[in-house]
């Protein structure tokens, strides 16, 4: 019987999670597990640790997080590890030529889109953010270049009007388990098979920031409401109250919504008493569902006009 594949996986992110305990629970050798430094989160600041790291130590896997896992101290500890393969999925670093060329198997990436669409950071946020109805995972064979390599296998499914992405990665993260085990069984025999990916059908999915969650109340309804879908879990879409009594604007958080027929100049609230938060796009209206005004908690639109008439104000962008 052929030696086991010795595995270091590079992971961060709650995508990569189920690809390691899978491999963890199906008898693969997973050596050690490189994760980004702990960093410090929220208002208090307080440093959390990821669900993959601490997976990693309940069972005991060596953890190690450097900076830079390309600069030479990084390199070094690959190479003390002896891995035969890297496996990464959500680590948040590119891979360097010369790291991929330690282990002899080389490198595979497990990623949230069927390749070369939505190369990048956030393939699943930009995929709903664009109105796509299907996306998938692929699993690559690893290059320098982002996201760029030979597919091995991949798997599609679809996304329903109302998931967010969130949902649709978290489904995605467990779809991709399966595959990576089977990439790597195929790699192992030597009876792997590469599809290059097609140049000419390259997307990008660059990496999310604060201000994509804005709302832009002149765009069509149906676009509003995949970018509320988009921005779960983070940045989450917001918008901004111009109240008619005193005070400043303030920052409206908006967590769930849906599409309604309704016209009127863009932002301005058509509906605003009872169970109806009802706001104009550019084309149709937008229901609020859920909604924070900031250093508040979620509360559902209609608990919220309980206290407050927004009746003929406007939601600016």
């Amino acid at each position: 019987m052929p030696a086991p594949v010795r595995i270091v996986v590079l992971g961060t992110g709650d995508f990569a999670l189920p690809t390691f305990e899978h491999l963890c629970e199906t008898g693969h050798d997973v050596i050690a597990l490189i994760t980004q430094p702990d960093k410090p989160q929220g208002r208090k600041q307080e440093v959390i640790l990821s669900a993959i790291k601490r997976a990693a130590m309940a069972r005991g896997i060596r953890v190690e997080q450097p900076e830079n896992v390309n600069a030479p101290e990084g390199l070094d500890l690959v190479r003390s590890l002896r891995p035969d393969l890297l496996v990464t999925a959500a680590y948040g670093q590119i891979l360097s030529a010369d790291l991929l060329s330690i282990p002899q198997m080389g490198g595979i990436n497990l990623h949230g889109s069927i390749l070369p669409r939505y190369r990048g950071a956030a393939p699943v946020a930009r995929a709903i953010q664009n109105g796509e109805t299907e996306t998938g995972v692929t699993v690559i064979r690893m290059s320098p270049r982002v996201d760029a390599g030979g597919m091995l296998s991949f798997a599609r499914t679809s996304i329903d009007p109302d998931e967010t992405a969130g949902d649709v990665e978290s489904r995605l993260s467990q779809i991709g388990t399966t595959l990576v085990s089977e990439a790597i069984a195929a790699l192992a025999a030597g009876s792997e098979t590469i599809l290059p990916q097609d140049p000419t059908q390259v997307t990008k999915a660059p990496k999310l920031k604060k201000e994509d969650g804005r709302i832009d109340w002149s765009q069509p309804a149906r676009a509003i409401h995949d970018l509320v879908r988009a921005m779960r879990p983070w940045p989450i879409a917001s918008t901004t109250w111009a109240k008619t009594e005193a005070g400043p604007p303030l920052r409206m958080i908006v967590h769930q919504t849906r599409v309604e027929a309704g016209e009127g100049q863009p932002g301005q609230v058509l509906e605003g008493e009872g169970d109806r938060f009802v706001v104009a796009a550019g084309s149709g209206s937008v229901v609020l569902v859920m909604i924070q005004l900031e250093g508040k908690t979620p509360m559902l639109a209609e608990e919220w006009l309980r206290g407050h008439r927004p009746l003929g104000t406007f939601l600016l962008s």
